[in-house]
């Protein structure tokens, strides 16, 4: 068969697809497949994929700002209550830094089964029901808050169905990695993930502007995203498709656990995750007690998420040129330094040196997301050059063990969400200050800088250059 011949025999053109929206063949590495139709077809799913991703973030962070407005004021010396935060919330620091720690780690958690959910239920299937599922914590953070005589175990278990929006992520990506060839799957996996990271912004700039606008106060901030979360599942109904190539197979994730590299690049994801994540959360929460300005975190809370999702599909196209390890060491290096400005600006009570070196944070944990993730598949198409497998079925296998772990490591990073608060909460709690917690993070950057450079970039590294 000639190459032409093989390139018509599993030509698709943008719309053609089995019943339930299945496409039976997908091969975009091939490029006359690519160009004829194939190329068009992942575009429309990328587009429709980021949508409903972008409402899936936005909902797992609405408590990083609804909480700013539930926060009380305490007397310095007695600990008594001067004065209540909305609707009669009187929350702690330490109450507040739980909140988004949970909703946070809920969402780490959900990733791994989420992951596995496209391969059970199809792509666009899976899409529809989990944009549905994000109902329930936004009707729930509605009720909830309009109650503020409620144990603050009940706060926390709403709070933790938040994490049915962090869950979107995995799947949403690991979908998409099926629909690109290699050497456009850092530039797809940017927008898809950049597309989602822009929602924690959004939120944080929409949810204040509701709760102004529509009189029926914090309830706002999960009814807003009620008619969203439909709106994301009917587009993913009527516009997705399935990708057969995509079905469930566990035992290609399970060859992903056996691949050390799988874990070593989930403790790099939660260095830049985790820590998109974590500061986006927190970042608010931080204005408005270590500074005292609720206004500036309700009005400019946003921006560091914002610039964070604008700076991943760079991220991702820097490595697409450059190679993913040595952007990401660059970004681990320049997050270490942007870290310890934010020390001084916290000593000098410099509230816009803290504020700028968070935005310059921000910058490079999305820059360093983009780059990351970009290493996971050139690792596992290393893998299978080394294997010296180059048959269909090699690269089909080598692509599923690279989603597999696209979902492990993207559960693993999305921790870093859950342990961030937790880590100012401590240094709140024993100093008093949220100084030994940015020491702490100076630290572990520049450790997963050395590390990235030695395993990936070193000369002497079986994988140096991804």
């Amino acid at each position: 068969m000639t190459i032409q011949d093989k390139a018509e025999a599993v030509e698709v053109e943008p719309g053609v697809v089995g019943k339930g929206r299945w496409i039976e063949r997908w091969e975009p590495e091939n490029e006359l497949f690519w160009e004829n139709g194939g190329k068009a077809i992942a575009k429309r799913n990328l587009i429709f994929s980021i949508v409903a991703e972008h409402i899936g973030f936005s909902v797992w962070l609405l408590w990083s700002i609804v909480v700013v407005k539930m926060y009380g004021t305490f007397d310095a010396e007695t600990g008594a209550l001067v004065t209540a935060g909305a609707n009669g919330w009187a929350l702690t620091a330490s109450q507040g830094f739980t909140i988004l720690a949970v909703a946070s780690g809920v969402g780490a958690i959900l990733r791994i089964p989420y992951t596995f959910a496209v391969g059970l239920f199809g792509g666009r299937n899976w899409t529809v029901v989990s944009a549905l599922l994000l109902l329930i914590p936004t009707l729930a953070l509605a009720w909830v808050v309009q109650h503020p005589e409620v144990p603050f175990g009940v706060l926390l278990a709403v709070a933790a169905t938040a994490g049915f929006g962090g869950g979107n992520f995995a799947s949403s990506m690991a979908n998409i990695s099926f629909f690109y060839p290699e050497k456009e799957k850092g530039w797809a996996l940017g927008l898809n993930a950049a597309g989602g990271n822009i929602g924690v912004a959004v939120a944080q700039k929409l949810v204040p502007f509701a709760i102004a606008a529509f009189g029926i106060g914090l309830a706002a901030a999960g009814l807003v995203y009620v008619p969203l979360a439909v709106a994301a599942a009917i587009l993913a109904f009527l516009f997705m498709d399935n990708l057969r190539d995509a079905k469930a197979d566990p035992k290609p994730t399970v060859k992903s656990l056996k691949e050390p590299h799988t874990f070593l690049m989930s403790f790099l994801y939660i260095g830049t995750f985790g820590s998109f994540i974590g500061y986006s959360a927190a970042f608010p929460t931080l204005l408005a007690v270590v500074f005292g300005r609720a206004d500036i975190a309700l009005a400019w809370g946003f921006l560091g998420a914002l610039i964070g999702s604008l700076c991943r599909p760079t991220g991702g196209r820097l490595a697409d040129r450059m190679g993913g390890a040595k952007v990401t060491v660059a970004a681990f290096t320049a997050m270490a330094v942007a870290g310890a400005v934010a020390v001084i600006g916290v000593r000098e009570e410099s509230l816009l040196l803290f504020f700028v070196s968070f935005m310059a944070l921000f910058a490079f944990t999305g820059i360093g997301n983009g780059s990351t993730y970009r290493m996971i598949p050139a690792i596992f198409r290393r893998r299978q050059v080394e294997a010296g497998e180059d048959t269909d079925e090699s690269r089909l296998d080598f692509r599923r063990r690279a989603a597999g772990a696209v979902g492990i490591i993207s559960a693993v990073g999305a921790l870093g969400g859950f342990a961030i608060p937790f880590v100012y909460k401590w240094a709140k709690e024993s100093s008093g200050s949220i100084v030994p917690a940015l020491q702490v993070y100076v630290v572990v950057f520049l450790v997963m800088a050395a590390v990235t450079w030695f395993a990936y970039i070193r000369r002497a590294a079986k994988m140096s250059g991804v």
